[in-house]
């Protein structure tokens, strides 16, 4: 949205080795048939959609949920944002405390959630109070066609931008879509920097530098990876690879090119030479479910027949008017 900095918050879990002063802290998690083999830890990010940069981090005990860690980043919220957030942000107390700080909100909800309708608007969005804060109702079938089929699924957003003139119910629908930018800032830190490994520290405070190292590096990469999209007008940040970055700069370290530079500013550099060199596609429309593809993991599989094909796609929006 134009004039709108659109920032997305989300949790996820680490793994931290299994020793007695970390589990003094960490505990495992509960699965449906024992614990977790490791215990772990909680990471929470405020990630800018457009550059996926962190603007805010928070971290501790698993033990304690997403809406706690939530919370605390309410810090780095502010006016000119607009923030994106799955079911699991849109409680009333949360919601109040967030918008407080000035910026926007569009959060997902249950499509069975029984809200109080105000005023109906002319694109079939509702008004609806949540405490005391006045916020919008969309409710919207979204269709997505290949040549394999047809899906159709109900989607119940809330947001605090109430003018449908200003701010149309589908086009906020299609926004929403950015808020998995932030699922693929944790795949970049879980998989491609850590590569799946475990935590090394073997102390709370170790675990806590460790983290904060990680995310360092990782905005280290995010930057450079700006600066050289910003080079070349026309191209989205989407479009330059974070394992490419990656790679050139450990080669970088490896080779320790560069230590001795001279004075003049190289807003490209090395790593985004590289990043700008193997660009990749223009990102597709996404038509697979979000599925589990590990056996390891606290959830069952949906495997291993995965169906890893692209297919070109279209999507269709019809906005419901139906009482929420």
């Amino acid at each position: 949205m134009a004039g709108t900095e659109v920032v997305a918050v989300d949790g996820t879990l680490l793994p931290v080795p299994d020793c007695p002063a970390n589990l003094a802290v960490f505990t495992r998690q509960r699965l449906g048939n024992g614990t977790s083999g490791y215990p772990q830890l909680r990471l929470a990010a405020l990630v800018a959609c457009g550059t996926r940069s962190v603007i805010g981090a928070v971290l501790g005990p698993a033990t304690n949920g997403e809406l706690e860690y939530a919370r605390r980043l309410a810090d780095s919220l502010r006016a000119g944002m607009l923030l994106l957030g799955d079911r699991n942000f849109s409680s009333a107390a949360l919601l109040n405390q967030l918008a407080a700080t000035g910026a926007h909100l569009l959060v997902r909800c249950k499509a069975n959630r029984n809200l109080p309708v105000v005023t109906r608007c002319h694109d079939g969005s509702v008004l609806t109070r949540i405490g005391p804060l006045t916020m919008r109702v969309i409710d919207a079938e979204i269709t997505i066609r290949t040549g394999q089929g047809t899906r159709t699924g109900h989607y119940r957003l809330l947001t605090t931008l109430t003018d449908p003139a200003t701010h149309p119910a589908g086009e906020l629908v299609r926004l929403y879509h950015e808020r998995w930018e932030i699922e693929t800032a944790y795949a970049e830190l879980k998989s491609t920097i850590l590569g799946g490994r475990v935590l090394r520290a073997r102390t709370p405070d170790g675990i806590e530098q460790e983290v904060w190292a990680l995310l360092t590096a990782y905005q280290a990469l995010r930057t450079a990876m700006t600066d050289a999209t910003d080079t070349a007008p026309g191209t989205d940040p989407d479009r330059a690879g974070f394992t490419t970055a990656l790679a050139a700069a450990r080669d970088q370290l490896v080779l320790a090119a560069g230590v001795i530079t001279g004075t003049d500013i190289d807003l490209v550099g090395a790593i985004g030479r590289h990043v700008l060199a193997h660009l990749l596609p223009a990102r597709r429309v996404r038509t697979k479910d979000r599925i589990v593809k590990r056996a390891i993991s606290k959830y069952n599989a949906r495997g291993p027949a995965i169906d890893r094909t692209t297919y070109k796609a279209t999507i269709s929006i019809i906005m419901l008017t139906s009482s929420p």
